[in-house]
């Protein structure tokens, strides 16, 4: 490597940070054990338990409202933001429908603040595909969220 080069590198102390998590609760086996593994993960990088907010909501699609409510709050400052739910596909087109705009929902609150959100809302074929991810899908959220957080500071420090 060049010298002369910042290299950030990935940081997953979480000690310092605020967390908001939304979660779904349809499909909500899958769900929560999304949310289980996740805020397991996030109490193994040092999120104070204190530091940690979390929303339910009915679905999917209303994930990204609650993501936004939570990154306009004045009252709180998320340093990143989880998004959990899971999507498993029917015999209509609404899967479709609902995996495509709850990401491009939850990438437009990101985008629009500036505030990192780690999608691990689910989109699988079958219930049996999403209880075989859900663990390691909310533990991945989990160190997302902390890792792009701590690089967002950094970035802005």
């Amino acid at each position: 490597m060049s010298q002369g080069i910042r290299l950030l590198e990935p940081q997953l102390n979480g000690s310092a940070l605020f967390i908001g998590v939304v979660m779904s609760r349809f499909n909500a086996p899958v769900c929560e054990g999304l949310r289980d593994a996740c805020l397991a993960e996030l109490i193994a990088l040092g999120v104070p338990a204190g530091n940690i907010t979390l929303a339910t909501v009915p679905g999917a699609l209303e994930i990204p409202l609650a993501l936004q409510a939570m990154a306009q709050s004045e009252s709180h400052e998320f340093d990143a933001l989880i998004a959990l739910g899971a999507v498993i596909r029917g015999e209509t087109y609404h899967f479709e429908l609902v995996s495509n705009e709850s990401g491009a929902g939850v990438s437009r609150v990101a985008l629009d603040y500036g505030l990192p959100i780690a999608n691990a809302i689910l989109t699988t074929e079958t219930d049996e595909q999403a209880e075989v991810r859900m663990v390691e899908k909310g533990r991945e959220a989990a160190r997302v969220a902390v890792e792009m957080a701590n690089l967002q500071q950094e970035l802005f420090s």
